[in-house]
């Protein structure tokens, strides 16, 4: 039979890192491909105790149906954070809770983006992000980037000149794949760029809270006094992503348009996962919590680099991120990335090419690594045999 399918599945192919996790299934593999938290570190414990209390407590209504916009207390714990943390000024009603920050960059797809519209990213760029974009027929245009965040001058030229943007997606705490790290006064350029040109921000920030050195600095939304940005956040990198849980924040005529259309795609997340890290959260210290995963992650940050230092070729260069799960490789021009992984995996060492950041391709002689899920003695073992491969190219 001959499917006559929607155009926009013209648009979609397999995610590489799901291909890839594929075959890191075998547990010989050593993984530095997927972003996956380390599970060692997750609270299990805790977590059967605050399953236990949320059903004895409210377990008809922890099991029942609840609104889209999703679990009340946990909507003011989000929204207190951010203020905290962040600099901005939410209530609850600037919240809405997602299945992750995936499902919020698919909602932001729904709501902004008509075919032939431009998405202006980084360059290179999270690969899911292009993969939720692109189902809406959109285009993108990278914008260049250095080590401090899109390029002023050159975020400026291309909204001067490039007619029906409608959205800015970033990633400005260490950066997915790149590890980098936005500056201050590149924050305020975005966002006075994008208030001038009436074009939305999507400021994805699934990293923020893992920060080994240096003081947070501001979320956009603190630039902001127009609406233009929406920030998403996750609990899968400081608590469990099993649980799926993210948010949407921003502008409360804004949010209300994801909430729409969330009401056609799922018409809410999982109750009994809400209340569960709502309870979680009244009854433990998070603070604490993230603590610990950031000793953990720092550690084997620190591990990482020094190993690359230390056994990759010259000619071989790589950032040293400040935070968050990744670092990103660059090899010279004439070596494929994807060359490497096929020597690599037959030393049962996977990583993911970092052509497919990159939404208009190109830059093949590239790839990211993850530093958070393997233990120290597999790092060093993996790293090891992933430089030797490397030799053989470079």
């Amino acid at each position: 039979m001959e499917y006559n399918y929607a155009k926009r599945i013209n648009h979609l192919k397999a995610s590489e890192i799901r291909e890839i996790l594929k075959v890191t299934e075998n547990p010989e593999i050593i993984s530095f491909a997927g972003g996956l938290p380390a599970p060692e570190l997750f609270p299990v414990d805790e977590i059967k105790e605050v399953s236990r209390i949320v059903l004895e407590e409210a377990g008809t209504e922890a099991l029942q149906y609840t609104t889209t916009e999703g679990y009340l207390p946990l909507r003011k714990w989000i929204a207190a954070r951010m203020n905290n943390r962040l600099g901005t000024q939410f209530e609850p009603d600037n919240i809405l809770l997602t299945h992750g920050s995936q499902q919020a960059l698919d909602l932001s797809g729904k709501v902004f983006l008509d075919e032939g519209d431009v998405v202006l990213c980084e360059s290179p760029t999270y690969l899911a992000a292009i993969s939720a974009f692109k189902a809406y027929g959109c285009e993108f245009k990278e914008v260049p980037t250095d080590e401090e965040g899109m390029i002023p001058a050159e975020l400026d030229r291309i909204l001067d000149s490039t007619p029906n943007v409608k959205l800015i997606y970033v990633i400005p705490d260490f950066q997915n794949p790149t590890g980098r790290t936005w500056t201050l006064p590149r924050r305020e350029h975005l966002v006075k760029a994008a208030m001038k040109h009436q074009v939305m921000i999507i400021e994805d920030n699934p990293y923020g809270e893992l920060r080994f050195e240096d003081e947070p600095l501001p979320s956009l939304q603190a630039f902001d006094h127009k609406g233009c940005v929406l920030s998403l956040g996750t609990f899968f990198k400081i608590f469990c992503p099993g649980y799926r849980i993210g948010w949407v924040a921003g502008d409360q005529k804004v949010v209300e348009k994801y909430v729409l259309v969330k009401q056609g795609t799922d018409l809410q997340c999982n109750t009994l996962a809400q209340r569960e890290i709502a309870k979680y959260l009244e009854m433990y210290n998070i603070d604490e919590h993230i603590e610990k995963i950031r000793k953990v992650y720092k550690r084997r940050r620190n591990l990482t680099v020094k190993l690359m230092e230390d056994y990759f070729p010259e000619g071989v260069t790589f950032t040293r991120p400040k935070g968050g799960l990744f670092a990103w490789i660059e090899l010279p021009a004439n070596v494929n990335a994807r060359d490497v992984l096929i020597k690599s995996l037959e030393q049962n060492v996977a990583f993911v090419p970092g052509g497919s950041f990159f939404p208009n391709g190109g830059r093949e002689n590239t790839f990211r690594i993850n530093f958070s899920n393997m233990p120290d003695d597999k790092i060093e073992a993996g790293l090891q045999s992933l430089a030797g491969v490397l030799r053989e190219f470079v």
